[in-house]
């Protein structure tokens, strides 16, 4: 590729993660502490904050997307909280199950969990590596 050609990767614009149900995935996702940024049912899609950052989760209804149940192979969104045990108490208190029990990472905690559609999200702490995070 020559340098006319070339690009630069500014960012992330939003994740895009397929459900079965718009209003099922919300309320899912509300359980699990998201704030809705927007909802346009009419197109099946609706917009999930992450922090203060502009770009979010963007769940898109799929016609015919059923329920699966673990284990899968599926990518994996991890997104920062200040503290994970915290985070996966608060999960489940909502009634949200993690997918297997919290875990040490390099930087500090995580906890999985699954939407009904399969989408894996983690929350991940740097209580480890504070210069790494957000609020060092």
């Amino acid at each position: 590729m020559s340098d006319e050609e070339s690009y630069e990767l500014l960012g992330f614009d939003n994740v895009l993660l397929p459900v079965g149900d718009l209003g099922e995935a919300v309320a899912f996702y509300e359980r699990a502490g998201f704030a809705v940024g927007f909802r346009f049912d009419e197109a099946g899609i609706a917009l999930l904050r992450v922090g203060t950052e502009t770009p979010g989760i963007l769940l898109r209804a799929e016609e015919e997307l059923r329920h699966r149940t673990p284990p899968w192979p599926s990518p994996r969104i991890w997104l920062e909280v200040p503290d994970a045990r915290a985070a996966a108490r608060e999960l489940a208190a909502a009634g949200i199950e993690p997918l297997d029990e919290i875990f040490q990472a390099a930087t500090g905690w995580t906890v999985e969990i699954a939407d009904p559609w399969g989408n894996i999200l983690g929350f991940t702490d740097y209580t480890k590596r504070p210069a790494l995070g957000r609020r060092a």
